[in-house]
């Protein structure tokens, strides 16, 4: 299965072409391709965006962070933004056939080859941080280039998770990570008064009690304050409420926005939101639009199917002639699309004047059903390789010892069992939320949850199923009793 990941390296160079020419140069990898490059001589950064097959974009990343490494001096460097490494931040964003986990373990094998190579310490942030305090870029950031060189040997906080406790010389320190997709937001005020900017900045980011998913600093940037922010979670908060609430911000100073930026990319469907929120367009979704339309079309016409295109192969692969994929994975299929499905009843209710009211329990369910589809995802080729483990455990047995066999098939039967167990609760919790949208969404996608509901009761019954057949097999009679308690907390709940 091809895999797809984004990488989006901030150099701390927005002056020089030449330098951030040769740093995308060596990042120039089989199987990676270059989707955008931002250069920003106010606050002296680079933004490149790739996008590529999972290895070889560890690959290059690697290699940016060491031509960066021979071409930026930190000590020399002058920029708004604040930085701590030549090669600021290397975030992992899953995009295809990848789980955030997937980009957990990236961002950490590419971590340890930063120090291996070029003895630059890594900090983990985001999704692959080791402790909570350095989830936040900010955490880690503070002080900069200067104050993580005067402290880093002597504070315990400071300690990198790769290397020694020591900043390169002028390349600094880098941090690396996973996390969902990330706009870069900018909104620039009438007036240089950067103080403005930074209360503004106060008052939208999350971590002074503003909006969920911003991040916010103020700077001076072309003579004009700017506004800078990081919108961790566009679904959630998406970019017309930030914008507005900056510009209500605003107001109380006696000033207002004159224009925003976009840094790096931005999904399309943040622009649909955005169009739909400020046009008021009653019967909107993303079919009115003319491109979205004609590339529907015009994709059916080329896979003879349209959706089903997409579908297809995985049920021809269910009516094989083989083991796998069987029930288990079908019944986690099941579950994705009963989440799916219940994830976008709510999605167009959001935001809708007449469900504004539920604002928080339509984001709340939209947060949880996120997490849940994509575990039932990975759920579908989970299943597939339990079975295939324990054949596999079967096989083995007959060429080892009678008790390392009996441990392997063990073993094997566990993981058969714990796979869809996992769906079925998840499954469940897809049940619940989605009868829990009926009341708050609406009336006329009623049809959809009722759908959602009937995919979810077929994943619970599939995966159980499956549990129950495996229990049978298994000889440890204590990890049987606690799957058991499990099920039957199910059947009450």
């Amino acid at each position: 299965m091809s895999t797809l990941v984004e990488c989006v390296p901030n150099f701390s160079e927005g002056c020089d072409k030449a330098k951030v020419d040769a740093i995308v140069a060596a990042m120039k990898v089989e199987g990676v391709y270059l989707l955008d490059r931002e250069m920003d001589a106010d606050h002296n950064r680079s933004v490149i965006t790739l996008v590529g097959e999972r290895e070889a974009i560890q690959e290059a990343a690697i290699r940016g962070v060491g031509k960066a490494a021979e071409l930026i001096d930190l000590n020399m460097h002058k920029g708004a933004h604040p930085r701590m490494g030549a090669t600021d931040v290397v975030p992992f964003i899953p995009i295809d056939g990848v789980t955030i986990e997937d980009c957990v373990a990236m961002a950490r094998h590419v971590g340890e080859e930063i120090w291996k190579r070029y003895q630059i310490p890594v900090y983990l942030y985001e999704a692959a941080a080791t402790v909570p305090e350095r989830q936040n870029l900010e955490n880690i950031r503070r002080g900069q280039f200067e104050g993580i060189r005067a402290e880093i040997a002597t504070s315990a906080a400071r300690k990198p998770d790769f290397g020694e406790a020591r900043v390169h010389p002028t390349a600094g320190a880098t941090v690396v990570g996973a996390r969902k997709f990330l706009i870069a937001y900018n909104v620039f005020l009438n007036t240089p008064d950067v103080e403005i900017a930074k209360k503004i900045a106060k008052a939208v980011r999350f971590s002074n009690g503003g909006m969920r998913f911003v991040k916010g600093a103020g700077f001076l940037v072309r003579g004009l304050a700017q506004v800078s922010m990081n919108l961790t979670d566009f679904e959630q908060t998406p970019v017309h409420r930030v914008f507005e609430m900056v510009k209500r911000e605003a107001a109380r100073y006696g000033v207002m926005p004159v224009a925003s930026e976009i840094v790096g990319l931005i999904p399309k469907k943040a622009l649909e939101q955005a169009a739909e929120w400020f046009l008021q367009v009653e019967n909107f979704d993303s079919s009115l639009i003319l491109e979205n339309r004609l590339t529907a079309v015009m994709s059916g016409k080329a896979a003879v199917g349209g959706l089903r295109a997409g579908v297809e192969p995985f049920v021809e692969q269910l009516a094989a002639p083989t083991a796998t994929p069987g029930g288990g994975s079908a019944a986690a299929a099941a579950g994705a699309m009963a989440a799916g499905l219940a994830a976008m009843v709510a999605s167009m209710s959001r935001g809708k004047k007449a469900y504004l009211q539920y604002e928080a329990q339509l984001s709340a369910a939209i947060a949880r059903l996120g997490p849940l589809r994509e575990e039932l995802k990975a759920a579908i080729d989970a299943d597939a390789q339990s079975y295939n483990s324990v054949m596999k455990a079967y096989k083995t047995a007959k060429t080892v010892s009678a008790q390392e066999g009996e441990t392997l098939i063990e073993a094997g039967l566990k993981q058969a069992t714990s796979v869809p167990l996992g769906v079925a609760e998840k499954a469940q919790e897809v049940a619940g939320i989605a009868q829990s949208l009926f009341a708050v969404t609406n009336p006329n996608m009623k049809s959809d949850l009722t759908t959602a509901q009937a995919l979810a009761r077929a994943a619970i019954t599939g995966a159980l199923a499956n549990v129950e057949i495996n229990l049978a097999s298994l000889k440890d009679q204590a990890f049987a009793g606690e799957v058991r308690k499990r099920v039957e907390i199910m059947a009450v709940s």
